[in-house]
């Protein structure tokens, strides 16, 4: 049985001060945990960015953005945001931690809401909405997942990172933002977005709480926003018969495909729903009654059909549509057939359109789905030859545009990649251009000789500095400053060197260990603990008395310079050369001196050479018997004998 990876950040300490405690969510740009912060004692949801987005100048502006535009909002409908920073290359966002459920996961177990729920949510949506209107922000990403409902009963707005200030018309300048299922027909087709973009969404998140789906559906993102840009958002109604006609209202006018003809902020639907919202708790509804035709052949009375539907424009003005359809006795009748036959151009004039219609909406899918305007995927064709790649692209649909760039990976010669990038979507018969590599950039290389070595490697950033380290003993440098920088065939690096080349830093561990005069299990300790291995060689005397038998009497390295994993050789010591003073009393003066010679002592005596054959020795000095240091001098006293 596997067992999930642990999240390095549980547990983590960010900034200082916020204790991170487990994970909430992950989305695309960031993951949001809980946390304990030390310093008021409280809970709080803290927003991390991902770790592959830091150094992405867009998705960082953007973060920072949600924390600017949430700051400058205090509702109760809005999720408060507390504190915005950077921690090492982390950048994190810490807000208002609400325990509860998301408006996605109560659709996803109760599929469709209530009348009177859709009120109570839309009420604190288009409240919170409506601050954020005021403060001149366009939230531009309104979707159920970003409504928190609290435990507590609280319902929150929240994820202000598309949020942008508005303005006349407030442009994307980048590719569609947003959920595509809530984005307006503007927005898919100009890319500009104001507050009346925001109301759009409102009202598609309103359409799917009262019937249980979306408006528009298809199987490609592209489908999916045609129908925002060509068609318009049918009555909740239609699908679920118990919406009340007042809610049915509100959303064709919150969804209607022209901007003009919406609200024109949060702060006027929310005026509205309000202004509705007593005669859906009591469960009012405007009687319609159906229309009744009494055929000809007698006395007929009066049969009509009335309904009325308001619909809301700029101005909210209602308007009245009534229908009376009257039939008579006999006298009527030749009206009627012309009525009748009216009916029947009129129905031929319907099925043509719809024909035309059918074979537009057939002609629109053949081209996004298999003609000139469909999308395909980009092919991958990094590291290939140029000609393999091309070949591909086209088979694929594409045009190619070929052009050169720096690779640090990609060897001089190959696709290094594609724009769009492989695996993104694009329309058939685009033009991807296709870049072939010139390998990597030649960069001068920064001196960071003499420096620490966590400094050194900063200031490489734009190389690849293997790990770990090379030690290197130095009784001159100290431990943890490079000594040198080796490139990858392991000579010093030169004045210049490839983008991501592999350096590897040679950093000083100080001096060998010394092990002078320590036992020998102690000695080897000492060098394992550095690194270094060790070796002996034959023990020797050592006649000073100063090194005990068994302990280093010399360390020696076997190399000229000493690094991690070298050898040293080591010589014990075998104590003193003790030596028992031979007996050469009554011996000539000449036959002692040879003999004590030949046992290694060194003789002395007071008498001239040319008399050592006529004296006899009468006394030594150590005297005879005495074990003494060999090599030590021994004193001789002698008499002439004539």
């Amino acid at each position: 049985m596997t067992t999930a990876p642990v999240d390095p950040m549980i547990g983590r300490l960010i900034d200082g001060r916020y204790q991170v405690r487990s994970r909430i969510a992950r989305g695309g740009m960031a993951t949001v945990y809980l946390a304990t912060d030390l310093r008021l004692e409280r809970r709080v949801a803290i927003k991390i960015m991902h770790g592959h987005l830091a150094d992405d100048n867009t998705f960082k502006t953007r973060f920072v953005q949600e924390a600017r535009s949430a700051a400058r909002l205090a509702h109760p409908n809005v999720v408060n945001v507390f504190d915005q920073g950077q921690d090492a290359d982390m950048a994190y966002l810490v807000m208002e931690y609400l325990p509860g459920i998301t408006l996605r996961e109560l659709l996803k177990d109760y599929k469709k809401l209530t009348p009177e729920q859709t009120v109570d949510i839309m009420d604190a949506v288009l409240a919170g909405l409506a601050a954020a209107h005021k403060a001149g922000i366009v939230h531009r990403d309104l979707k159920p997942e970003n409504v928190l409902l609290a435990d507590d009963g609280r319902i929150k707005l929240g994820d202000f990172g598309l949020a942008r200030a508005a303005s006349a018309n407030t442009a994307t300048g980048q590719a569609l933002l947003g959920t595509i299922a809530y984005l307006s027909p503007e927005l898919v087709t100009r890319g500009v977005a104001d507050a009346r973009s925001d109301i759009y969404a409102v009202g598609i998140m309103m359409y799917e709480m009262l019937t249980g789906e979306q408006p528009y559906v298809g199987e490609a993102p592209m489908a999916i926003a045609y129908q925002h840009a060509n068609d318009q958002v049918p009555t909740p109604s239609s699908k679920n018969p118990a919406v009340p006609v007042e809610l049915d209202e509100l959303v064709l006018w919150a969804t209607n495909r022209d901007p003009e003809a919406r609200p024109n902020d949060a702060r006027e639907m929310l005026e509205r729903l309000r202004e509705v919202e007593p005669g859906i708790r009591s469960s009012h509804r405007p009687l319609q009654t159906q229309a009744t035709m009494v055929l000809p052949g007698g006395p007929m009375p009066v049969a009509a059909a009335t309904a009325e539907t308001r619909v809301l424009g700029a101005g909210m003005a209602p308007v009245a549509a009534t229908a009376t359809l009257e039939a008579s006795d006999g006298d009527d009748t030749e009206a009627l057939a012309k009525s009748a036959e009216r009916r029947k151009r009129r129905g031929y004039w319907i099925i043509a359109l719809v024909l035309l219609l059918t074979g537009l909406a057939a002609g629109t899918g053949w081209y996004f789905g298999a003609g000139p305007g469909a999308l395909a995927p980009v092919p991958e064709t990094a590291k290939l030859a140029p000609a393999a790649a091309t070949a591909v692209l086209e088979k694929a649909g594409f045009t190619v545009e070929p052009a050169e760039r720096n690779d640090p990976v990609i060897p001089e010669g190959q696709v290094s990649g594609t724009d769009p990038e492989a695996g993104e979507q694009a329309q058939r018969g685009s033009t991807v251009t296709l870049f072939v590599s010139l390998g990597p950039q030649i960069l001068p290389v920064p001196e960071v000789r003499g420096a620490p070595s966590a400094d050194a490697r900063a200031t490489l950033k734009d190389f690849t500095v293997v790990d770990p380290n090379v030690l290197q003993f130095s009784e001159d440098v100290a431990a943890d400053t490079v000594i040198d920088v080796l490139d990858v065939d392991g000579k010093s690096v030169g004045a210049e060197y490839p983008e991501l080349g592999e350096l590897t830093l040679v950093v000083s561990a100080g001096p060998i260990p010394d092990v002078i005069a320590l036992p020998s299990a102690e000695a080897e300790a000492a060098l394992t603990q550095a690194g270094l291995k060790f070796a002996y060689l034959d023990p020797v005397f050592d006649n000073s008395g100063e090194i005990a038998e068994g302990s280093v009497i010399a360390s020696e390295p076997t190399t000229e310079v000493v690094r991690q994993g070298d050898t040293i050789n080591l010589t014990l010591s075998k104590g003193q050369d003790l030596v028992e003073v031979p007996d050469v009393v009554g011996k000539s003066m000449s036959e002692a001196k040879a003999e004590l010679e030949e046992a290694e002592f060194v003789v002395s005596y007071s008498l001239p050479d040319l008399f050592l054959d006529l004296a006899t020795v009468t006394s030594s000095d150590p005297p005879a018997g005495e074990k003494i240091v060999r090599g030590s001098t021994i004193t001789i006293v002698g008499q002439l004998t004539l």
